[in-house]
């Protein structure tokens, strides 16, 4: 115990000797870690500015800039520790270890993410758009890099995964600026033909959101045991779809019904949604 205490002045001074030559690597070290976070937040802003003069597209623009972040980030914090003096090649043996582990655990969450990338790389449908995808209907939101987010017509949020987005069929309705309704009118057989084509014809042209051309039409969809069905197909807006066929129906049935008339209105599972 006596050699011990005789000792402590020793290793005092040894200790000290050794926080005073580890002094200069952990001053570059935390210099190159403050450095180095500043200098990402400025390349950060200079990208985003740079991408936004460009005209980029906003989901890319984000995701490139995201991936360039991390991808400084690491290189900072390997730096930092290569400095403090710790070896880099076993810690990036074990991070590549770790990473493949990650990678064969989250196969899904690739799956997903390679999905993104083909969504943003390719563009289907933007941010804006109206799609139909895995039975779901809805306003896209935000193109995330595992999911996409849809707002449908109730409000409602729905994630849907992009890995099978990218590999389902997307129906976009946006694309075209333009939609056209296909509603079925039944009246019976003793009805004079013309005379309902006549009305409808007059209700879709009175109608301010029908658009003039395409022209909307109105012509036999089928005969059937009990009734003659006329197919009715109004073009409009994107925005105007619903009102278009919520107000041809109501309309029709309004005209048609002072006529003397009678009808049985039926809308088909594509016109619904």
């Amino acid at each position: 115990m006596t050699l011990f205490v005789y000792q402590i002045p020793t290793y005092a001074e040894q200790f000290i000797k050794s926080v005073v030559d580890y002094c200069p690597k952990l001053l570059s070290a935390f210099l190159i870690l403050f450095v180095g976070i500043y200098a990402i937040r400025f390349i950060n802003r200079l990208i985003k500015k740079i991408m936004v003069k460009r005209n980029l597209d906003p989901t890319l623009s984000k995701f490139l800039a995201d991936i360039l972040i991390w991808v400084l980030r690491v290189l900072l914090f390997i730096s930092f520790i290569s400095k403090l003096g710790i070896e880099t090649s076993s810690f990036v043996a074990i991070l590549g270890a770790a990473g493949l582990a990650v990678g064969l655990s989250l196969q899904g969450s690739l799956s997903n993410f390679a999905g993104g990338m083909l969504i943003i790389m390719f563009k289907p449908f933007r941010v804006g758009d109206t799609i139909e995808a895995q039975g779901v209907i809805g306003t896209v939101s935000e193109i995330q890099i595992f999911v996409t987010k849809l707002i449908t017509g109730n409000n409602q949020t729905i994630f849907v995964p992009n890995g099978i987005l990218s590999n389902g069929t997307i129906t976009n309705y946006s694309v075209a600026g333009t939609r056209r309704a296909d509603l079925i009118f039944s009246v019976a057989y003793d009805a004079d033909l013309k005379t309902v084509k006549s009305i409808i014809l007059k209700v879709l042209n009175d109608n301010p959101k029908v658009l003039k051309a395409p022209v909307p039409t109105v012509a036999v969809a089928e005969l059937t045991d009990s009734s003659v069905k006329l197919a009715v197909r109004p073009w409009s807006l994107i925005g105007d779809f619903g009102d278009v066929c919520s107000d041809t129906l109501e309309n029709c049935k309004i005209e048609l019904y002072k006529a003397g008339i009678e009808i049985q209105p039926f809308v088909k599972e594509s016109s619904k949604k």
